[in-house]
């Protein structure tokens, strides 16, 4: 695996224990002071250079020394070449709870308008592909131990009895110490992190008393920059505790209506929803829960199903249906699921259930086996 440097603190620790830069990842430095040009003079034979600023006299140099360097492109509103996950600051800067209609000012809403009025044009096809590798490298470094995915719609209403049946789960996982991915979205995907952060159930019902002013997103598959504005501003006004990053979400530019949520610690905010919906499964090593949702929900079930069938990412992880009657008779997937892992190493791993307290049994349960198996290292 290659070594990434994306600091200059870090590169000229490197280049002072006289180690070269073959193979090396430079992202995103200013090179251009004649001292830090300087450490370009050594072997680059196979180098990266993503996105650094370079006199014309260093970019020639270091192709002719075997570096292959990729400029970085003017006039985006996003770092093509960005080294960390979004935080919720930076996603929403600028935006006045006062004023609603700001959201459509904020990095977020910029990004997806110039995402949707770029979609054909081949240079941003292929500057949207090198950030979204970027964030799923952000996010292999940030994930640790078993993190654990809660899939769900965005459909809930923030005064529903599902969103609060989200919290309280989300704080059951967290009192058991495990890490949360959701879809990074409003209703179940918001819900669940808020939860997590929460930590316990003393200031549940007057934090959603807060929220419950602005209880959905949008009314439609639009972008409603006001409603989008209301919602967030109720999200914003809820005082969490800062602690250790426990919650990431895993969101799209794909669906501009769906905007981020404001509980979730970071989000790796990907412009391909396949990319990001085959890699929010992957990265759930721990295991998923599946509340109700709709097509998306359901797709993501058969999707993670197909993983564990063939193991094609490691060994089975646990599969909980969370709502018995939702997933055997409204939407049926889990007979089917079960019927396909009859046998299989997958099955033990499968629940139908209504008990959060069982489910996360499960999820621990998983842990301890894998650790003590090594399985996943």
């Amino acid at each position: 695996m290659r070594t990434e440097i994306t600091d200059l603190d870090t590169l000229r620790r490197h280049r002072a224990e006289g180690r070269d830069l073959r193979g090396i990842v430079l992202t995103r430095l200013d090179l251009t002071d004649r001292a830090d040009d300087a450490l370009l003079r050594t072997a680059l034979d196979d180098a990266l250079l993503l996105g650094c600023v370079l006199t014309p006299e260093a970019g020639r140099r270091a192709e002719a020394a075997g570096a292959l360097v990729f400029p970085a492109v003017p006039n985006l509103p996003y770092d093509t070449y960005r080294a960390t996950l979004y935080t919720v600051d930076e996603l929403f800067a600028g935006f006045d709870p006062d004023r609603p209609e700001s959201y459509a000012d904020t990095p977020d809403a910029l990004i997806y308008r110039h995402a949707k009025d770029t979609k054909l044009d081949t240079l941003h096809a292929l500057t949207e592909r090198l950030h979204d590798h970027s964030i799923s490298e952000a996010l292999a470094d940030v994930l640790t131990g078993h993190p654990v995915a809660v899939m769900g719609g965005h459909a809930l209403t923030r005064d529903s009895a599902g969103y609060r049946d989200a919290v309280r789960l989300g704080i059951t996982l967290g009192q058991n110490g495990f890490t949360v991915l959701t879809g990074g979205g409003p209703g179940a995907m918001e819900a669940v992190p808020l939860g997590v952060r929460l930590g316990d159930h003393s200031t549940m019902d007057s934090v959603i008393d807060t929220l419950s002013a602005a209880p959905k997103f949008a009314s439609g598959a639009t972008v409603d920059t006001d409603e989008i504005g209301r919602w967030l501003a109720a999200g914003l006004a809820v005082d969490l505790p800062a602690t250790e990053v426990r919650t990431i979400g895993i969101p799209t530019w794909f669906y501009g209506h769906e905007p981020p949520n404001p509980f979730c610690q970071l989000h790796a905010k990907y412009f391909a929803n396949s990319v990001r919906e085959d890699g929010l499964l992957t990265v759930a090593t721990g295991g998923i829960i599946y509340t109700p949702g709709s097509a998306g929900t359901v797709q993501e079930v058969f999707q993670d199903y197909t993983q564990n069938h063939y193991s094609s990412v490691g060994p089975p992880a646990p599969m909980i249906f969370l709502g018995s009657r939702f997933w055997t008779e409204d939407v049926p997937a889990a007979p089917l699921v079960r019927k396909l892992a009859k046998g299989r190493a997958a099955e033990p791993w499968i629940m139908v259930t209504d008990d959060t307290d069982e489910a996360v049994a499960l999820l621990r349960a998983y842990a301890t086996s894998v650790e003590q198996t090594g399985a996943l290292g």
